[in-house]
């Protein structure tokens, strides 16, 4: 877990999100109070729950993104669903326990990834003998364990190992081979490998919408029926290799450890990313069929969120310390239209604000992953140059503010439309202007934008 203290957590969010400071502070506490958790006597640590979030705000505004970040500054396994995306038990659709299964793969690929990486020295030395021996059989050594016992003696009498080893010539080829290896002399050489094929009947048991969780464990519960098979492949040998470190550091890790590992890390530190949570909430003013299964489903998240056990193939997983980030709109609803239990279990609330010109501005120039960095990455893989000049990037700011004033506020995702727009004539161009250097003004800009921002009717469906 992240020993980052807040002020660095808000310095490390900064660097990808504009604005917003109130939400990076208070997730920022969050994340540090789980730290400040791990730090407890066991017997009162146990007591003290996660306060979880409700992140209210436009689209495109950084309320995802947010999340993101935090989850990867802290190595915390994260899953991101949509409410919607659950029914109520008894309606076709995925039940709400299916994002802790979701919470718990990622757990195991997040603590496998870790594993391999202890182990990644050593695999690659087994792989580069494994090599050697597929290129040149006659010098594998021979096994050192085995003895030979004399039948004329006593039972527990063996006669001395006498050990075959290679001959000098043959360790001089190994030896020769190897430095051809490492000086990347063998790569394209192609050679047989035997690699292993997972076990099964090979066709795939479809299930119905909704129960998809249900036809992976019964592929699952098959593929363990049959046992895995080996089949022979012509590949060159930098893929060999490749094929044999994969080999070797499966048989070096414990996946079953790997397994413990992970329950706990989800158990204690994990994140669930809870968006559209506002399509959920039903208006009391509203009645009908949407609105039974829209409560439905928050009496379904109500006890995950509290606190419960859910099954999942590498056992049971406790919800009473994952961290819930919820996020919504709420432009129809509001909070207090959710179900006064579930309101109760994310005490913590913070409004986002709509984002404006100099917001847009900022977000095009300071990000490390900034848009105009994009573009730039992109076009200069074809030798072409593209700078901004700062009145270019102000003019596709304030663009972008009159759009969103006057169709749909869809936030910074805005940006994306525009820039397309402006640069997708170079980027058609570009193989043909190879080595060219092209200045992005003002005046370039409106000329690309001219005719979807003089038609308000066309910026509608264009941007």
């Amino acid at each position: 877990m992240s020993t980052l203290t807040p002020r660095e957590i808000v310095s490390e969010l900064d660097k990808f999100i504009i604005g917003q400071a109130d939400a990076k502070r208070m997730v920022a506490i969050a994340m540090r109070n789980r730290w400040r958790r791990q730090q407890l006597p066991a017997e009162l640590r146990d007591e003290i729950s996660p306060k979880n979030i409700i992140m209210m705000g436009p689209t495109g505004v950084g309320k995802t993104e947010i999340a993101r970040r935090l989850a990867k500054l802290s190595g915390c396994p994260f899953f991101k669903v949509e409410a919607t995306k659950f029914t109520e038990v008894g309606y076709v659709g995925r039940d709400v326990e299916s994002m802790i299964r979701d919470l718990m793969e990622i757990g195991i690929a997040l603590v496998r990834k870790e594993e391999l990486g202890k182990v990644k020295v050593k695999a690659e030395k087994n792989a580069e003998e494994h090599l050697l021996d597929l290129l040149l059989p006659s010098s594998k050594p021979k096994n050192p364990t085995m003895a030979f016992f004399n039948p004329n003696a006593n039972a527990n009498e063996a006669i001395p190992i006498q050990e075959e080893k290679p001959s000098e010539d043959t360790s001089s080829t190994r030896e020769k081979f190897r430095k051809m290896w490492r000086d990347g002399k063998l790569d394209e050489r192609e050679i047989d490998i035997e690699v292993t094929v997972q076990g099964g009947t090979g066709v795939e048991i479809m299930s119905m919408p909704g129960m998809e969780d249900m036809g992976m464990q019964v592929n699952d519960m098959i593929g363990n029926m049959f046992p895995n098979k080996k089949k022979t492949r012509k590949v060159n040998i930098r893929e060999a290799y490749d094929i044999l470190i994969q080999e070797e550091s499966d048989k070096l890790i414990d996946m079953d450890n790997v397994a413990d590992m992970a329950r706990e890390r989800v158990e204690q530190s994990g994140i669930l990313f809870l968006d559209e949570i506002d399509k959920i909430a039903g208006r009391h003013e509203s009645s009908g069929s949407t609105d039974v299964s829209r409560e439905g489903v928050q009496r379904d998240l109500l006890p995950i969120v509290e606190g419960s056990v859910v099954k999942t193939k590498y056992g049971m997983v406790k919800t009473d310390h994952i961290l819930f980030i919820s996020a919504g709109a709420f432009h129809y609803s509001k909070p207090s239209d959710l179900i006064p239990e579930l309101q109760g279990r994310f005490p913590l609330r913070v409004e986002l604000h709509a984002l404006g010109k100099d917001e847009f501005y900022r977000i095009l120039t300071e990000p490390q992953n900034a848009l105009t960095v994009q573009y730039k990455a992109l076009l200069e893989t074809e030798k072409i140059t593209i700078d901004y000049s700062r009145e270019a990037l102000e003019e596709v700011a304030a663009t972008a503010q009159k759009i969103n004033e006057e169709t749909e506020n869809i936030g910074a995702r805005r940006l994306y439309t525009i820039m397309e727009k402006i640069l997708s004539d170079l980027s058609f161009e570009a193989p043909d202007r190879s080595g060219e250097t092209v200045m992005i003004d003002k005046d370039y800009v409106k000329d690309k934008l001219k005719d979807v921002i003089e038609d308000r009717d066309l910026s509608r469906y264009i941007l």
